[in-house]
């Protein structure tokens, strides 16, 4: 066996490791930009209720404007200020909350529904 393929084998292996050492944080970098999956148990667009109560999990999407809730401006209006949302819902994280209206169902934080009143105090 002679040196230069062994040399050049072990030089394109730094190669890849620095590569890959260099793309890990960019990786991580594009993972926090995207938008994590409901879970399981979220209220779906096609769910009666849901479509009855006009719930959309964007609420920049739902036309709260149109619906006038009294409280705060349309644009503020969001499950996560709403008093239905309960806070302790079987598998509820940060951005999946129960709502008392979707009973064992979970709703996003950043949601709406024409049922939204403002939570108190």
């Amino acid at each position: 066996m002679s040196d230069k393929p062994l040399s050049k084998s072990r030089r394109d292996a730094v190669k890849v490791m620095l590569g890959t050492a260099a793309a890990i944080p960019v990786i991580n970098l594009v993972g926090f930009g995207t938008a994590r999956a409901a879970p399981a148990n979220a209220v779906a667009a096609t769910d009666p209720t849901a479509i009855a109560l006009k719930y959309n999990a964007d609420a920049t999407q739902a036309d709260r404007a149109a619906a006038n809730r009294p409280g705060a401006p349309a644009e503020e209006q969001f499950c996560a200020n709403c008093q239905f949302m309960l806070a302790d819902a079987p598998g509820a994280d940060a951005d999946w909350k129960g709502c008392s209206l979707f009973p064992g169902k979970l709703v996003s934080v950043n949601g709406w529904c024409a049922s939204w009143t403002l939570k108190a105090g």
